[in-house]
């Protein structure tokens, strides 16, 4: 699929296999994904693996996932993504940035604009994110996106840890 998104600073694209060397960077970075339930990957074939399965679902007619590639100017600086829950009626936002670019509102910018996308495209009004209760970023950003916090739990995993963490779900309705 030619999908591209843009906005003020960024331009949006289908992540795929084209993004190995830069997904690598931050996929595999135990600081950078230390928040994260499924990453750092444990290995380029892994990154490689899911970039391939990324490319794939942007070719279904009802993917079950989008995730994009996130470029300033000609560099990949993070991905975010929509999972499709509930029968499509629900989607999930999940995101990374590299830790270079942490802090310059990049995921909000890009998130903003991939909920729109979905909205538009596929109908979802209802989206839901999920983040470690200790991930302030994360948290920020899901707040900045106007979603709200409506529950808070334990039993999180984050891939780095052995941990077990606590968790907060944000929601919000888009019309």
């Amino acid at each position: 699929m030619s999908m591209k998104l843009t906005t003020v600073r960024l331009t949006l694209e289908p992540l795929a296999a084209k993004h190995f060397e830069s997904a690598c960077e931050f996929s595999l970075d135990p600081e950078n994904a230390r928040m994260m339930c499924y990453l750092p990957c444990d290995d380029e074939k892994e990154v490689m693996d899911y970039l391939v399965k990324c490319g794939l679902q942007w070719k279904k007619e009802k993917p079950e996932y989008l995730e994009t590639a996130v470029m300033l100017d000609d560099t990949h600086i993070g991905n975010v993504s929509i999972e499709f829950l509930e029968n499509g009626t629900i989607g999930e936002l999940g995101w990374i940035i590299n830790k270079r670019y942490w802090g310059h509102g990049y995921a909000v910018e890009a998130a903003a604009a991939l909920i729109a996308y979905v909205r538009k495209k596929y109908g979802v009004t209802h989206f839901i994110g999920h983040a470690d209760a200790e991930n302030a970023a994360s948290l920020r950003a899901m707040e900045k996106l106007g979603m709200v916090c409506t529950k808070t739990y334990g039993g999180r995993k984050n891939r780095c840890s052995q941990e077990e963490r606590t968790e907060c779900l944000y929601e919000m309705d888009v019309e």
